[in-house]
């Protein structure tokens, strides 16, 4: 490409970009009178090159782009502006981009122009035909079984990168350096300060709708958080880091589910990788499995996290830098597995998809037993048999909104060497998936019960419930419109 273009290259976002620069081109040149002949002539190009333009099948030199501006008045900023220049414009380039989706190329329906001679109100049924279809598709996809099938591709495909992503590790890095942040835990002043940087205010309110964490006003360059931190974890810092993360990562509006599941994998993973930069993360934690003295709470104290923050980033560094492969997941009281990470050959339960989640654990693994202590205020740690080898596990227990809920990271045998709490004499044994492992009543209870009790299950709501389909899945549009109105006046 040459090098006075100013397009991306490649792919239907450049085309659309060419076609919106020629829209408004074809505006403003209609506005002052000229026709395509006339105008090329005054820039020293013939009039059919410039249809091609205005077509949006060809890119203009810079140097061309400026003449033509110089000519119709305006500044070459005017052309590059990324609003369309009136209805009709705004409404062929929607139809472009529609019928270049791949959702409509699977269709194999012909390609439609929009001539002048396709009257408005055509074009606007036929782009509103698009958006219901767009919107029926996201629709269909917004099921339980797409997300899990969706969460299952994603966690499989985080396993084969270690669960470390060095792209957004250099971004968060050098992000930090810039703020002067070098030691300690991340303030709220300095988080305040990258806002700053980045071209936003951080607003704390108290009539966030309450299906949000956060919402940001992109026009006016301001992120309204919750006064306090949200029970469960989520603090106000990671909560503003993970707004910015958008920007800094240039996310565009999720189209699917998946998508919206990827960018929040993505912006809790800069979050946490600012919160605990990796150079001092990993040295930190380096220096302690020379010591043999590894522990998640002493990463989380040292950097001033949640203890679920500390044990996600422990599994971002411990394959890269320390060599150890390792499996995290939380439970709720009741044994379900929320979510899990696992490059160690751990044997989670899964459904016939491949998805963890919802799965009962086994009530031998470490996840459950560490519910039956009578004092859980220590971290618990045992040795757990299973038929895929011996893994060594600490355990954390907590409360939150949601209920009690366990966090369990560990190793295999072998790499347990390494951890505090290595000594402990807690073992037990599972064959789990073998139902005579701990899903079969004994013959005690069979006899006495079989037949003679029922009992109404607690479903879940989610379980036959479809995801909301909002623009961002799970969010109110009107409430989150309504909201940003009463602040933007």
């Amino acid at each position: 490409m040459a090098p006075e273009s100013f397009f991306s290259p490649g792919g239907d976002g450049g085309a659309i970009d060419r076609l919106l620069l020629g829209k408004r081109i074809r505006h403003f040149r209609n506005r002052a009178g000229f026709t395509l002949d006339a105008l090329g002539e005054r820039v020293g190009v013939v009039g059919s090159q410039l249809s091609l333009i205005e077509n949006g099948r060809r890119e203009p030199r810079l140097s061309l782009l400026q003449a033509i501006a110089r000519e119709l008045g305006v500044d070459t900023a005017d052309l590059l502006s990324a609003e369309a220049p009136d209805r009709r414009s705004a409404l062929e380039i929607e139809l472009e981009r529609a019928q270049g989706s791949p959702l409509y190329q699977q269709l194999h329906l012909p390609y439609v122009r929009a001539p002048r001679a396709l009257n408005d109100e055509a074009l606007e049924a036929i782009v509103g035909l698009h958006r219901e279809l767009a919107r029926r598709s996201r629709a269909a996809a917004a099921t339980p079984e797409e997300a899990r099938r969706a969460n299952t591709e994603i966690r499989l495909q985080m396993r084969q990168r270690d669960n470390y992503l060095p792209e957004i590790e250099r971004a968060a890095e050098e992000l930090m350096e810039k703020i002067g942040h070098r030691a300690g835990a991340v303030t709220h002043r300095q988080v305040a300060v990258l806002a700053e940087m980045l071209g936003f205010t951080l607003l704390f309110v108290d009539d966030l709708p309450s299906n949000t964490r956060s919402i940001t006003d992109v026009e006016n360059g301001r992120i309204y958080l919750p006064p306090a931190s949200i029970p469960g974890g989520h603090g106000l810092r990671s909560l503003a880091l993970q707004a910015m993360a958008h920007r800094v990562l240039g996310h565009d509006r999720p189209t699917s589910y998946a998508e919206f599941l990827q960018q929040r994998l993505q912006i809790n993973y800069f979050a946490s990788a600012c919160l605990l930069p990796e150079s001092r993360a990993a040295a930190f934690l380096q220096q302690a499995k020379q010591d043999r003295n590894l522990a998640i709470e002493d990463l989380r104290d040292a950097f001033g996290v949640t203890h679920e923050a500390a044990a996600h980033r422990f599994t971002n560094l411990a394959t890269r830098h320390l060599d150890l492969r390792v499996h995290f997941y939380r439970t709720d009281a009741a044994g379900a597995l929320l979510r899990g990470y696992e490059n160690d050959g751990m044997p989670y339960p899964t459904d016939p998809s491949g998805s963890i989640e919802g799965q009962p654990l086994c009530r031998k693994w470490a996840g459950r037993t560490a519910f039956e202590r009578t004092n859980r205020t220590s971290e618990y740690y045992q040795y757990t048999d299973t038929p895929a080898g011996t893994y060594w596990a600490s355990v954390q227990t907590g409360d939150a909104e949601q209920g009690t809920f366990a966090l369990t990271c560990g190793v295999a045998f072998d790499d347990a060497k390494w951890f505090r709490g290595r000594d402990t004499q807690a073992r037990t044994v599972s064959t789990c998936p073998d139902p005579a492992c701990c899903r079969t009543p004994s013959d005690e209870l069979l006899d006495r019960w079989e037949g003679r009790a029922w009992a109404s299950a607690r479903m879940h709501a989610h379980v036959l419930s479809p995801l909301p389909t909002g623009s961002f899945p799970g969010v109110d549009d009107t409430e989150m419109y309504e909201f940003l109105s009463r602040h933007a006046g």
